[in-house]
Formats: structure tokens, sequence, C-alpha cells
């Protein structure tokens, strides 16, 4: 249904009483209509009655100056007849109907054209006649992505995305309407059955941003909110300020607001009308009219301008199974993978002479801490298969695939191995080994281009922390080869006692490589993807 609350009869006023239809291209069911002088909540002006199916209520102190359905049973229209104030001359009037369909579909705050009085007095011989504007809103609001780009600023997901084509379309639009006061004409709407808000941020994570909430209320009815946020917990509500044109709507479970403001943004309770921000988008369940955590949000990429109209893209939360693949193949490759690498090489000299379930130290740890790293290589290798339910493109698959292959053959070549006395023993050596070093060189490469996937700052800063990380890598590689090699030199074994000096290099090595670990582990965790 799409109710047409002003009908035909827009153009009817030649007195001081007017007559209104409010109807629908299909029925019905609750309704509620009063008038107020633009930018006032103040009920003005009278009803007079009877009205067919409907009552006189009071509101703001003033008898019958609203109207509104005697029961449930369905409309397809009603007519009521409206009667101003003896002192309306001079005063812009404009009337708000509120339109109840079902549960689920209901239009609230429908504004009429502003209609203003002029001429002679109300109590006067001569009537005052109404002008009336050109401008009506009707009550599906008809948000959509017509002028983005040209005339008003958008910021949607998916991106340039058109809601009033489709209903899974979460979208925000500014327009500048006035440079000298401000004021800025917002809409938005996505499906939700809870809220739909966006927020101005000075930068890309929740907390000290000026909020706008497109929500539920305690009755169930769309309604806006103005909040602030400090933080990752619920924002604060505070007064809507000078907000206009105000309309709420729920229909077929898609929530959207649309409303004028002169409100200057206000982040780190700070107030400025010069300074651009980011947009931060969310949507989420509420309970009884208050707002639960969000179960989706996406970011501009770019902060708005509002001297200009910009298509904003997004840069939406990386999914959970994402980040598990990453982080699983980053501590596969860059720390449990050289754990079982490095003691394999250096530190076979570990304990020598004592046995562990009657193998070396080294062998003990090597292993299960290889299976470790192949297990987790094979779980994340599917997980992200899965996800992504097919073949990307671009190089990070690829050296992925490859990495996988290498991977399952690597413990069938060292299961297939010939004992250690074996005159052919250093073919194993040297294949498992050099498949091993392979694998490395393979993973990093692959982690880097997943990085750069994922890296949606400016500055690439996890692509930065990884080339350190690879760096320190290589640099206490080469300090152990060059310790290993002086060993050799001169006790002519590689299997001489660990000294105190290999100790001591595992350990600042490690402690360097968990902190990088730590560092990309959070960068992954709170990624985003600019699409």
């Amino acid at each position: 249904m799409t109710p047409q609350p002003w009908g035909e009869h827009t153009d009817w006023i030649s007195t001081l009483h007017r007559h209104f239809q409010l109807q629908g291209s299909s029925s019905f069911r609750g309704f509620l209509l009063k008038a107020a002088a633009v930018g006032s909540q103040t009920a003005v002006g009278s009803f007079s009655g009877p009205i067919t199916g409907a009552q006189l209520l009071t509101c703001s102190q003033k008898s019958n100056s609203a109207v509104s359905q005697t029961s449930a049973s369905t409309k397809t229209s009603i007519q009521a007849t409206w009667t101003a104030d003896a002192s309306a001359s001079g005063t812009s009037i404009q009337f708000s109907a509120t339109f109840v369909q079902s549960t689920r579909t209901f239009w609230v705050a429908v504004k009429s054209p502003v209609l203003t009085f002029t001429g002679e007095s109300a109590g006067s011989s001569t009537s005052p006649a109404i002008t009336t504007s050109t401008t009506s809103v009707n009550a599906s609001m008809s948000i959509s992505n017509a002028q983005c780009g040209d005339t008003k600023t958008c910021f949607s997901q998916p991106f340039n995305c058109d809601p009033s084509a489709s209903s899974d379309c979460y979208f925000m639009s500014a327009m500048m309407l006035s440079t000298s006061n401000g004021a800025i004409h917002y809409e938005m709407t996505g499906p939700s059955n809870g809220y739909i808000a966006f927020g101005f941020s000075d930068d890309q994570i929740m907390g000290n941003d000026d909020i706008y909430i497109c929500g539920m209320d305690s009755r169930g009815l769309p309604t806006l909110q103005h909040a602030y946020s400090t933080g990752k917990t619920t924002p604060k509500t505070i007064s809507l300020g000078d907000v206009s044109n105000l309309t709420a709507t729920m229909q077929n479970n898609v929530i959207s607001c649309s409303f004028i403001t002169t409100n200057a943004i206000s982040t780190q309770r700070s107030i400025s009308s010069n300074q651009n921000y980011y947009i931060l988008f969310a949507y989420g369940p509420s309970s009884n009219g208050q707002i639960t955590p969000h179960t989706g949000t996406f970011t501009s990429s770019d902060k708005i301008d509002f001297s200009k109209v910009q298509l904003l893209a997004t840069k939406s939360e990386t999914p959970a199974i994402v980040k598990a693949h990453g982080a699983l193949m980053l501590i596969s490759w860059m720390t449990t993978g050289s754990l079982g690498m490095i003691v394999a090489r250096y530190l076979k000299g570990m304990a020598r002479g004592h046995k562990m379930f009657g193998k070396d130290h080294w062998f003990v740890v090597h292993v299960p801490v290889m299976c470790v790293t192949v297990a987790a290589t094979i779980i994340a290798f599917i997980i992200i298969f899965v996800y992504g339910q097919g073949w990307a493109g671009g190089a990070h698959p690829v050296l992925g695939c490859l990495i996988m292959i290498l991977s399952f053959i690597q413990p069938i070549i060292a299961f297939l191995r010939c004992g250690p006395q074996h005159p052919t023993r250093y073919v194993f050596n040297w294949t498992h080994s050099l498949n091993a070093l392979v694998i490395k060189i393979l993973a990093v490469a692959a982690i880097f281009t997943g990085l750069e996937l994922i890296d949606g700052s400016d500055s690439q800063w996890m692509v930065k922390t990884m080339s350190g990380f690879t760096a320190w890598e290589c640099l206490f590689y080469v300090f152990m080869e060059a310790h290993f090699r002086w060993k050799i030199h001169t006790t002519d074994t590689i299997e001489s006692k660990t000294t105190n000096t290999d100790n001591l290099l595992v350990v600042v090595y490690f402690l360097g490589n968990i902190a990088f670990l730590v560092a990309l582990l959070i960068g992954i965790g709170t990624a985003t993807v600019v699409p």
C-alpha cells in the first residue's frame, strides 16, 4: 500500500475551514492526524465531527486537535474538516499523519505540504487564503539512489545499491540544503527488525561518535533518536535537537527515516561545522525500544565532505571466517612452523644423550609442532574454500594451493624416510629440507598477499609490520646459521652440544616473533575490507 494522505484535495482552501481526505491505494486500519506550526510539535487548530469511523482527541491540552480511528476495521479513506485558530494568519501549518496497515507495515509522521495563511486575520470578515508549497512527501518516502553523486552524497552496502529496487540495500544519503544555516537532509533505510543507524566519526572505530538511530520504540513504532557513543558500549541518547520534516516508516521489515537538521556535528564533545568525518553505519535488533549490540556494520573508506557531492565507498568488517583463515596461516608458518624448522636445524644437540619416548628431545619437539602446523594449514585451506564457494582471482589462492600440496607431501616424505645410517639418507635430508624451505617462502608470500587484501588502512600498516616480521626472521636465521657453522668448524660435528649462545639466540628470536605475531593478530581481528 502507498497511502496518499493529502490526496487530490491539497489546493482546496479559500476559507478558514479545510477538508482533508486520507486515502491509500489499499486499505489501512489505524491512523492519527494532527496539525502543528512548522518547527513545532504543539497541535494547532481543531477538527470537527462527526467523522465516520473516527474520533476526536486532545493533543497538547487542546480539545479536538487530533483525529484517530475508533476501531481496527479496514478503511480506504477518511474525510475530516479542520478549522484554523483565530491567530492563524501568517502562520505556516503542516499536517502530520500516521498510518497502520498491520503490525509490520505502518508509516509514521508523514508530512503534508507546508500551508501558509495569508491575508486578513481569522476573525475578520475577509477569509484568509492559503498557499501550498509544491513539495510533498508520501508515506513510502521513495528513498532511492537517484541523484547520488549529483545532488546528494550517498553511502551504501552493497556499493551504489538502490533501496527502491532492493530490500537488501543498506543506504544513507546527505544533501546540503543551505550553507548559511548548515541545513542537511538525511535519509537512511535498510532491512532490520530493530534499528539502523549512521554516525559521524573522527576515525573508523566506534567511540566518540555523533549518531542518528532509526529504530523501533517501546510501542513498536519507528522513530528517530539522536545519540552519542563514548566507546564500544550502548550509545547515550541525547536531545534530538533542531530536526524537522521527520518521517519514519517500517514496511516489509525495511525501516526508513528521512529528516532535515541544522544540528552541528559533535565528536569528542567538541562541535565543528567545517570538519570532515568518516561515516559509520550499523544495524541490529532492539528490545523494548532499546538498541542492542549491532549484528552488522560498515564504514566509509573516506571522510564525507559536505562541500561537495560524493559516492562513498564502504570499508566493511572482514568476515570472521576470513580472519580465522588468516590467523591460522600466520601462526602456522611464522611461529609454529618456524619453531619446528629451527629445532631441526640448529638445536639437535639439545639435551644430547637423553631420550624422551625413546627419541631425541629435538625430534620430540619437531614432529608434534610440524604436525600442528600442517593440521592448521589444512583447516585454514578448507574453511576459506568453503566460505568462498569457488575460486578467487589473484596470486593469493594460487600460493595457497601450492602450500597445501607441498604441506601434504611433507609428512608423507618424512613417513617414508630411510634409517639414519642408510647410504641414501642424504636424499631424504635434502628433499625434506628443500621442500620445507619452499613452503616457508611460499607461505610468507601468501601472507603478504593476504594482508594486502584485508588491510584497508591508508598506511597498509599490517603489510609493513609483516615486512618487519620477515626481516626479523631473516636476521636471526643469519645469526643462527653463522653460529651453527662456527660450531661445525670447531667441533667437526653437526650434533655438537647446544650452547648458551644457541639458547639466547632462540629466546631473543621468539620474543620478537611473539611481539610481531600479536600485533598482526590484532590487526587481522580488527581488519576491514574496501570493496
